[in-house]
């Protein structure tokens, strides 16, 4: 795995996401609002010809939950990719002087796995999130509230509920990271020898971090565009996933305390009976969607039949440049960093190695 320690992963992973959500996180935010099925109500003007002004206000909502899961995630993402890379390669024989398992196939794995144990981490705070980046603070008849916390609110009586939306994020990157990963490698592979050819390659940080930048940011939004509809029937769930919690945002303190008492007194009957038997179970049991509450393809086939299969792509353009920008600064960010944290160490490193890692 390169000369690189799990803690230069991390931190470099970390510090890369961090910098793209601050960077990028409006353009997220206006297309959680597209993809929204309250979109036409509640950001169009009345002869829906243009936007509201509530569609540009309050872009950073949410920004706090997703920067702090963010970090372990990406950690996590990185270190898993990068584990799971390396035994796959060491483990893939030669046959006729080639792999016997197509490189992308490798990234394509690698990638996939390490999605699932980020999508574990991340699901919660991207459910705050987009339901966060919905609330209203346009209105100057009300005062501001902090949307992450009004959120938050609407989960205190099923917390669980906010891991409803694990598999829709799951079934997002999964194939995003499929098709992004073996791009970027491919690209970035390309540009390098492209470089050696002509012999204009300067094995700089700089020109690794930069090539890796352009190569993670034409790949991502490649497979942004092409994930779309997947991306739209995730963002319809986790929005319905508030539907769990209380139905009244705003919900008095007498009518909380109602619903804490309500679950203890279920706490102190059969749940806790129920929980000691089978435990896992009942948190399967309880993440799962309640009757009334939609299915992807449910979610998909209303979307068609309301605004036709363009309604899959609703917001497509905007996650494909967001997708660019952000997957560029991301994996630009993340190489440089691993790199410079090696090269700090005293460790000699070069871009060609990490372009075989």
């Amino acid at each position: 795995m390169s000369n690189n320690s799990n803690a230069d992963i991390w931190i470099a992973g970390a510090f890369a996401a961090f910098t793209v959500d601050l960077i990028v996180y409006p353009l997220d935010t206006i297309k959680t609002r597209l993809q929204s099925p309250d979109y036409t109500k509640l950001y169009r003007n009345g002869t829906n010809t243009g936007f509201n002004p509530s569609m540009f206000r309050g872009v950073y909502q949410g920004v706090g939950s997703v920067i702090i899961a963010t970090l372990p995630s990406s950690g996590a993402f990185f270190t898993t990719y990068e584990g799971v890379k390396s035994i796959l390669a060491d483990a893939n024989p030669t046959v006729n002087a080639k792999p016997f398992v197509p490189t992308p196939l490798i990234h394509a794995a690698a990638s996939g796995t390490a999605e699932l144990v980020s999508c574990a981490i991340l699901t919660p705070a991207e459910v705050i999130k987009q339901n966060a980046q919905m609330v209203d603070n346009s209105r100057s008849d009300r005062p501001r509230v902090n949307a992450t916390l009004q959120t938050i609110k609407k989960f205190r009586s099923n917390p669980l509920a906010l891991w409803r939306g694990y598999s829709a994020l799951a079934g997002r990157n999964l194939p995003f990271t499929a098709l992004q990963f073996p791009m970027f490698e491919r690209i970035k592979e390309s540009i390098r020898r492209y470089r050696d050819e002509r012999g204009i390659r300067t094995n700089t940080l700089f020109e690794s971090a930069l090539i890796t930048a352009v190569s993670a940011g034409s790949g991502g939004s490649i497979a942004a565009v092409v994930t779309t509809p997947v991306d739209v029937v995730k963002t319809r769930i986790m929005l319905a996933a508030v539907q769990s919690g209380p139905d009244n945002a705003n919900a008095t303190a007498s009518e909380s305390a109602k619903v804490a008492k309500d679950a203890l007194v279920d706490a102190t009957g059969k749940t806790i009976e129920a929980v000691k038997e089978n435990p896992l179970k009942m948190v399967k049991n309880a993440t799962q969607p309640k009757p009334g509450h939609k299915g992807s393809i449910q979610v998909a086939r209303e979307i068609i039949q309301e605004q036709g299969v363009k309604g899959l792509f609703r917001g497509g353009a905007l996650r494909g440049v967001w997708t660019l920008v952000g997957s560029g600064l991301y994996l630009g960010v993340y190489e440089g960093g691993r790199i410079y944290l090696a090269q700090r160490r005293g460790d000699a490193i070069d871009a060609d190695e990490y372009a075989r890692a």
